[in-house]
């Protein structure tokens, strides 16, 4: 699958489950609280570095804007970046306060070394492994040096046709990938791993759940 057909797929497929989504999502934070801790501990590093308190972070993949929301509750200054117009549409209506775009996080209209952090919160989960590198050089080029970058992905290492979600048929397909891995990638991005947290499954998922923290030097 090439770059521009995949991207093709997930927005059309995210915009068709945008309502849907975000209704059943839309409280599932409150029984995580792992995936709440690592949240905060994210908000807390990206308000720690030097001037980051008065830095931006990017939600990148942000759907219907329930961790952007979440992130500005914990004390940063949040914005969503989402490919999907259907997903930024329903953000928009639900978090009137907040800043959400239409755009890829492979090729952000963001300048170079701004943001306090960025948060990929299952957003890449459908990049061909191929693509990450290129993507997280994104990640790389609009941190601010100290800048955090949050992964969560599904930890494993295999491929996952999605044909139906949330009520919709899709056309997507859903990358499980070794932390090591992910962590090398990042690596070679220029951004350290500082932390990871793997956590098993909850009854509704299927694969174990990683959540990867890393700086930019």
């Amino acid at each position: 699958m090439t770059a521009s057909s995949y991207l093709h797929s997930v927005r059309a497929s995210y915009d068709a489950v945008a309502v849907d989504y975000a209704r059943l999502l839309g409280t599932e934070l409150a029984g995580k609280p792992l995936d709440r801790a690592v949240l905060a501990a994210f908000a807390e590093c990206v308000r720690g570095e030097e001037g980051g308190a008065g830095r931006a972070v990017a939600d990148l993949g942000c759907g219907p804007g329930r961790v952007t929301a979440h992130l500005d509750g914990l004390g940063v200054r949040a914005f969503g970046v989402d490919l999907s117009p259907a997903m930024v549409a329903v953000a928009r209506r639900a978090y009137r306060g907040l800043r959400f775009e239409v755009g890829s996080m492979a090729a952000l209209d963001v300048a170079d070394g701004v943001l306090g952090g960025v948060l990929a919160w299952y957003s890449t989960v459908h990049t061909p492994p191929s693509e990450l590198p290129g993507v997280f050089r994104e990640f790389a080029r609009v941190l601010a040096p100290g800048g955090h970058a949050l992964i969560a992905f599904e930890a494993g290492d295999e491929r996952v046709r999605l044909e139906h979600a949330y009520g919709h048929p899709v056309d997507l397909d859903l990358y499980r990938i070794p932390p090591d891995r992910l962590a090398a990638l990042l690596a070679g991005a220029g951004l350290t791993e500082v932390a990871r947290l793997l956590r098993e499954p909850t009854p509704r998922e299927t694969a174990p759940q990683a959540f990867l923290l890393a700086r930019k030097g």
